[in-house]
C-alpha cells in the first residue's frame, strides 16, 4: 500500500477518516473547547473561522504527497474532535512521523488519542511497513511529551533553534520514535490500557 493511502481506520472509541470539509463545523466547535489556537507553541492548530482553510490547506498536502490529514472522529457521538496526519513520508526508508495532532479539550484523556495512535501505528508498522514511526513535540509541550512518552516511544534528542515561529520565537523540537522491533510490546501496552482505562 501507498505511503499517501487515506483508509478509514476504526476502533472501539474512535473512527479516523480521511479529512473533508464536512467535518469543518464539528472541528471549529473542538477548538473552540478550551480555545486551543491560543496555545502558543501550538501554531499549526486553526482558529474556528479559519478551520474551513486549514482544511484545504491539509488536503492540498495530501494531493501533493506530502502527508496524509485525518479527522478524528469520536464514535460515541459521531462528530470530528480533532485532527492527526502521517507527515515526512519516507517510503524508500520505511518512516513517517505521526504529527499535527490536536484535539478538543472535551475529548483529552477519554481513551480517544490513545486508540487513534494504536490506529495510525498498527497502519504503519503493519500495512505499510514500516521501520521507525516519528513523533516531533516543542520542547514546552510538557503535555504531548508526557503523551508520546506513554506510548513507550523513546526520546532520541533535541533539535535546537529548529524552527522560527511566526511570531519571532525560536522553538526546540524534542523527537521521539518507536521502531519496528519494539512495536509488539508497545501494542500490547496500548491495548493493555485501553482495555483498562481512558488514556
Amino acid at each position: 500500500m501507498e505511503f499517501t493511502s487515506q483508509p478509514t481506520l476504526t476502533g472501539a472509541r474512535v473512527t479516523l477518516e480521511p479529512l473533508a470539509q464536512a467535518h469543518a463545523a464539528d472541528l471549529a466547535a473542538a477548538v473552540l473547547d478550551g480555545e486551543l489556537w491560543k496555545t502558543w507553541y501550538a501554531t499549526h492548530i486553526a482558529a474556528p473561522e479559519a478551520m474551513a482553510a486549514d482544511i484545504d490547506s491539509r488536503r492540498a498536502l495530501h494531493a501533493a504527497g506530502a502527508s496524509v490529514p485525518w479527522a478524528v472522529v469520536d464514535a460515541a457521538s459521531g462528530r470530528a474532535v480533532g485532527i492527526t496526519t502521517f507527515l515526512n513520508l519516507e517510503p524508500a526508508n520505511r518512516r513517517l512521523e505521526i504529527g499535527s495532532t490536536w484535539l478538543g479539550r472535551a475529548a483529552q484523556r477519554t481513551g480517544i488519542n490513545a486508540e487513534a495512535k494504536l490506529l495510525l501505528l498498527t497502519h504503519a508498522f503493519e500495512t505499510l511497513g514500516c521501520i521507525a514511526v516519528e513523533f516531533r513535540v516543542h520542547w514546552h509541550n510538557q503535555q504531548s511529551r508526557a503523551a508520546v512518552a506513554r506510548l513507550g516511544a523513546k526520546q532520541d534528542g533535541v533539535l535546537r533553534n529548529h524552527k522560527v515561529w511566526p511570531d519571532g520565537t525560536i522553538r526546540d523540537t524534542v523527537v521521539f520514535s518507536i521502531i519496528d522491533g519494539e512495536w509488539p510490546t508497545v501494542k500490547q501496552s496500548l491495548v493493555q490500557r485501553l482495555a483498562g482505562h481512558a488514556g
